[in-house]
């Protein structure tokens, strides 16, 4: 499995928040209010995938005081941190869409509520995705121990 690649989730962000902002601007108006609790639950799946990311990089290194860590385990977190990654970037991508119809109505009571509401979901979705990345990068073998010179001891 590769990597996940930054500049594909900030496309992603960006392609859909276009298609939101057009496919939900001519109804917005039909639409239900934007809750809030979008924001707390997805910032508690960042905490998670954040400790989970700690904890696994202290296993990974096998730290004093930890247990070593199963490699199945391991796989196991670094497709979640992907798919939460994706997720992330999706879902980031619909509340921009959101923000960015909000933003254009900002002088009616309503549409600037959604406004922050949009902007801190969207924020919580790039702490998710943040949290996603290093719990993905905390999955990665570690290199052995290398020479000075840069060449592995025999």
């Amino acid at each position: 499995m590769r990597p996940t690649h930054p500049g594909h989730l900030v496309g992603i962000i960006i392609v859909v928040a276009l298609i939101a902002w057009a496919a939900i601007r001519p109804f917005y108006s039909e639409l239900p209010i934007m809750p809030w609790t979008a924001i707390p639950t997805i910032l508690l799946l960042a905490l998670g995938e954040g400790y989970s990311a700690w904890a696994t990089r202290a296993r990974i290194a096998r730290k004093p005081g930890t247990k070593p860590v199963e490699p199945l385990a391991v796989a196991r977190l670094a497709a979640l941190a992907k798919a939460s990654a994706y997720a992330g970037a999706f879902f980031g991508g619909v509340f921009a869409g959101f923000g960015l119809i909000t933003v254009q109505l900002f002088d009616r009571q309503t549409p600037r509520g959604e406004f922050f509401i949009a902007v801190g979901s969207f924020v919580s979705c790039v702490v998710l995705i943040c949290a996603a990345l290093y719990l993905e990068h905390s999955c990665r073998i570690p290199k052995g121990p290398e020479e000075p010179n840069g060449h592995k001891p025999k």
